[in-house]
């Protein structure tokens, strides 16, 4: 999950050379409010430009600088993704692009657009209009999920439910398949060669006069002699490798379960660790305050005991998971090291086949002495040891390159069917259907809420059917503009629901841009705000609003914008 913790930015838009700083992570609900043109929307155009180098808004890049200062633009935001914590500054004028991790900058080698690609993959885990979708439901240069194209609705389902993977896996099985073709190509052409030398090489031994055999039967007995003990030396190694197949089998997947393994317990050592902070965090208030910092009202001793009982329980719970997880970690790492050992013990095995096979090496020399010498021995017709080991090699050559042949092709078959699996209509399509019924459940829900009474239903190709009470058939451009909102509004939050679920692009950071300003009634408001507060504690929701005077008291922050010679200021306070 990706926690968004501040951002911060100067002479950018309206703002001056002073930075402006907000804290995402410090309320719950925030209302910003201000006139037009005051920059109460200049947050999202920050945040958008520092994650993804492009504002919100329909804006280019060189008029996000001061128009006054026309200098040093500068914009930087802070959040973490599991126990790392990471900031990435932009500026134009002059031009910055830098992302640190823990505090080092990542290497910047690549140039900026690999750059942006290895932020987007590799740390956010979405792209610009995923974040679009999943954080921000706005009024300006926002397009709805369902006036996107068909494609473009796939790419943001895919993030959600973190199975673009599948589409980079299935690009390099098919640049492996291109490769396995020309091999195999390449292959049956040598293949060709190779038969064609044989039958010449067959043919001509056909031509030889044979060996006085009284000559040679001594330096023929030792070459079987010689011959034996390289089958024996080769059975000792198929031994060996039988017993390396015995002991390997399932090492290396038990291996990397077992990392997996162990980096899940520490992940899980770490979240339970932060939530015990959380849980001090919270029993340090009680047991510091006795007034509600918000509305001064006393908090009974009661609830405060009631409070400092539960913290005091769920503190003693996770640290029995901590220690638990402690000990899986022993545990795991116990096997390791068994694993590990096992290893070493097939190195060792292996270590004896190279020296067998260093001695069958020898004495395949030996033998080629000894053919030599037949062949001085044999008659003007020609060398027919020499001849025989040369269709021998021949014959090896041609079973080795068939053998390589039909490993090839299985990896050929396997590629194909590895690339019929991954492509659109195979694993991804299949995925996609189980989480279906549970998005069109969540989004039908959420209208429900919004009391909006219609049936709604995705398909697989990400195409609406909205059938009324008497089961009329409706599309999302047959509705009003009311309606449509309310549409847009069940879907954000059914994406942040799917992307909690799978933990793929979750995040505490929420933004509604005008949307109490726009289409919704008095009642769409009311019931807007019931969603807002059923939401996680751990979301932070901005809601940027003309309606302050509507929307006041409603939540627990207020940031508020104001021009004052021609730039932005801002005052923050208590909702």
């Amino acid at each position: 999950m990706i926690i968004f913790k501040s951002i911060r930015w100067r002479n950018f838009l309206s703002t001056g050379d002073r930075f402006t700083k907000v804290d995402l992570d410090r309320s719950p609900s925030t209302l910003i409010v201000g006139h037009n043109g005051s920059g109460k929307s200049t947050l999202l155009d920050a945040i958008s430009f520092a994650l993804f180098g492009k504002p919100h808004r329909d804006i280019n890049k060189p008029q996000l600088v001061n128009s006054i200062n026309n200098k040093n633009c500068e914009v930087e935001i802070e959040f973490s993704v599991g126990s790392h914590e990471f900031k990435v500054s932009r500026g134009v004028k002059p031009g910055k692009f830098e992302i640190y991790q823990n505090g080092s900058m990542v290497n910047q080698s690549a140039n900026a657009r690999d750059y942006q690609k290895f932020l987007e993959q590799n740390i956010l885990k979405l792209n610009h209009k995923s974040f679009h979708q999943i954080v921000v439901l706005g009024s300006s240069s926002f397009i709805p999920f369902m006036q996107l194209p068909g494609g473009h609705r796939r790419n943001v389902i895919e993030d959600l439910l973190d199975i673009g993977v599948f589409s980079k896996m299935n690009t390099l099985v098919k640049e492996r398949s291109m490769k396995v073709k020309e091999q195999l190509k390449d292959m049956n052409f040598q293949l060709e060669l190779l038969k064609e030398k044989i039958a010449l090489q067959r043919k001509y031994i056909r031509d030889i006069n044979v060996m006085n055999e009284d000559q040679v039967s001594e330096k023929r007995s030792m070459i079987v002699s010689f011959h034996s003990t390289i089958n024996e030396l080769q059975s000792k190694n198929n031994d060996y490798s039988t017993e390396i197949e015995q002991v390997s089998e399932g090492l290396q997947e038990g291996l990397k379960k077992s990392h997996d393994k162990k980096t899940s317990l520490l992940q899980y050592k770490a979240q339970f660790e932060q939530q015990i902070k959380n849980v001090v965090k919270d029993a340090k208030f009680y047991e510091e305050t006795s007034s509600c910092p918000t509305c001064s009202q006393d908090i009974g001793e009661d609830l405060r005991s009631e409070k400092l009982s539960t913290s005091r329980k769920k503190a003693k719970e996770l640290k029995k998971a901590v220690v638990h997880a402690s000990e899986e970690s022993a545990i795991v790492e116990s096997s390791i090291e068994r694993l590990n050992t096992i290893t070493k013990k097939i190195g060792d095995i292996t270590s004896d086949i190279s020296a067998n096979n260093r001695e069958i090496t020898g004495l395949q020399g030996q033998i080629g002495n000894l053919e030599s010498d037949i062949s001085k021995l044999s008659n003007s017709t020609g060398d027919i040891g020499e001849a025989n080991s040369k269709l021998s090699a021949q014959v090896d050559e041609k079973d080795s390159l068939t053998e390589r042949k039909l490993d090839i092709n299985e990896q050929r078959i396997y590629n194909e069917a590895c690339s019929e699996m991954l492509k659109d209509t195979g694993i991804k399509t299949k995925i996609i259907k189980e989480y279906l019924p549970v998005m069109n459940n969540l989004v039908n829900n959420y209208l429900q809420v919004l009391d909006f009474f219609v049936q709604f239903h995705l398909d697989e190709n990400f195409s609406e059917t909205i059938k009324s009470r008497h089961r009329d058939a409706f599309n999302y451009a047959s509705f009003s503009e009311g309606e449509k909102q309310r549409i847009d509004l069940a879907l954000l939050f059914t994406w942040r629901q799917i992307a909690k679920m799978k933990n793929s692009a979750a995040t505490n950071l929420l933004i509604l841009d005008e949307t109490f300003d726009s289409s919704l009634d008095h009642d769409g408001v009311d019931n807007l705000m019931k969603i807002l507060s059923t939401l996680d504690d751990d979301s932070n929701i901005f809601v940027i609003s003309h309606k302050g005077d509507l929307l006041d008291g409603k939540f627990r922050n207020k940031i508020e914008f104001s021009k004052e010679h021609n730039f932005s200021k801002m005052l923050i306070s208590n909702g």
